[in-house]
């Protein structure tokens, strides 16, 4: 698949001398929020180096050549090299000598073990939503899970992993845990990737969505318990599928 890019330039007009006065003599000192910073082309090409792997179009274990990436995304070796080692960090390539870059492989216990973590630091940030939060947050939340469910039949799988981190995102930060949240980040394309896998999944007893709803159901009753247990079956649900799928093989 062949990615194009455009680079979009802004462009200063002269304004006309009374405009200008106007302008000079305005004393409100308040400056437009910046709702969503603009990417770099890094960001561009990380993230879609980053959703070809999830998707699978690139396989465990083949080679990352620069030249043709370099020919697909219209970029140069050096983002090419940046973008490998910043996904080399979050685990979806390995640098193997005498060989180079490849799509790294996934096997079982990798899996549990970090499904293991998921337990550990989403059902505490469940549970401490449940006992606090602010006012507000029951409607961001609201609108997060159903932004989840909207991109549920998206032929796009980026935009419900998307959805999905936004959710888990704002339960984190409101629970105060950033730091375990910035964990979580590091792991965050091996968790796409499990949940790209668990996703495609039809014969799982819950849905991940009717999983995540009831997660939002216990944060907003104020139950700790309640919330804590609803991330464990889900958590235990997704982990029984995907080792249907990586018992035996890789991804």
């Amino acid at each position: 698949m062949v990615y194009h890019h455009t680079i979009c330039q802004s462009y200063l007009f002269l304004t006309p001398a009374a405009d200008m006065k106007a302008l000079m003599t305005n004393t409100d000192p308040t400056l437009q929020k910046i709702e969503k910073a603009p990417q770099t082309l890094r960001d561009i090409v990380q993230a879609r180096l980053r959703e070809a792997i999830i998707d699978g179009r690139f396989a465990p274990g083949e080679r990352l050549v620069e030249r043709p990436l370099c020919d697909q995304l219209g970029v140069s070796r050096t983002v090419i090299r940046e973008t490998i080692r910043f996904l080399e960090a979050e685990g979806l390539v390995e640098i193997i000598p005498n060989r180079g870059p490849i799509v790294s492989t996934l096997s079982w216990d990798q899996a549990r073990q970090i499904y293991d973590i998921r337990v550990q630091l989403e059902g505490a940030s469940a549970a401490a939503c449940a006992q606090a939060h602010r006012k507000g947050f029951e409607k961001d939340l609201g609108r997060a899970l159903k932004a989840v469910g909207a991109a549920q039949n998206d032929t796009e799988w980026s935009n419900l992993l998307q959805a999905t981190t936004r959710f888990y995102e704002l339960m984190f930060l409101q629970a105060g845990h950033s730091i375990a949240w910035d964990i979580v980040q590091r792991l965050n394309g091996r968790i796409s990737r499990l949940r790209a896998l668990t996703l495609a999944a039809r014969d799982r007893e819950r849905s991940g969505m009717s999983h995540m709803t009831a997660i939002h159901d216990a944060i907003l009753s104020g139950d700790p318990v309640k919330a804590r247990q609803a991330v464990k079956n889900h958590i235990a649900d997704a982990a029984q599928t995907a080792r249907g799928f990586l018992e035996n093989s890789e991804i």
